[in-house]
């Protein structure tokens, strides 16, 4: 399981790259460029974060576990909706604020699990 989610952290990053490409090289909008950009931003900080769920969850047990689920799941809900905003202009309603939540109880979860470690 821990090798998932440095997998997941690496696709992750992946994909914030390639955003940010295609942010630098193929929006022209200076408003849809701001929204992706944050969408990239959160991904790349959140990429590194799997990565270290990874190197932490075989002393941070469970709550690592949970954490870096919340994290994925997070992700893909949040960046997912505003990349889906700053793209195509479609809003998906209650998705992005669902996956910040998620990766703010994805910080807390990580942090249980350290003070909770043996």
């Amino acid at each position: 399981m821990d090798r998932l989610w440095i997998g997941l952290g690496g696709l992750a990053g992946f994909g914030a790259v390639a955003m940010a490409a295609f942010v630098a090289h193929g929006l022209g909008d200076a408003v849809a460029i701001r929204i992706v950009s944050s969408g990239v931003q959160m991904q790349g900080w959140h990429a590194l974060a799997l990565f270290g769920v990874g190197l932490w969850a075989p002393r941070g047990g469970w709550l690592a576990h949970a954490a870096g689920a919340a994290f994925a799941t997070g992700l893909i809900l949040f960046c997912g909706a505003v990349y889906s905003v700053g793209v195509t202009g479609i809003s998906w309603g209650v998705l992005a604020p669902a996956g910040g939540m998620l990766l703010m109880l994805g910080w807390l979860l990580l942090a249980a699990s350290a003070l909770r470690s043996r």
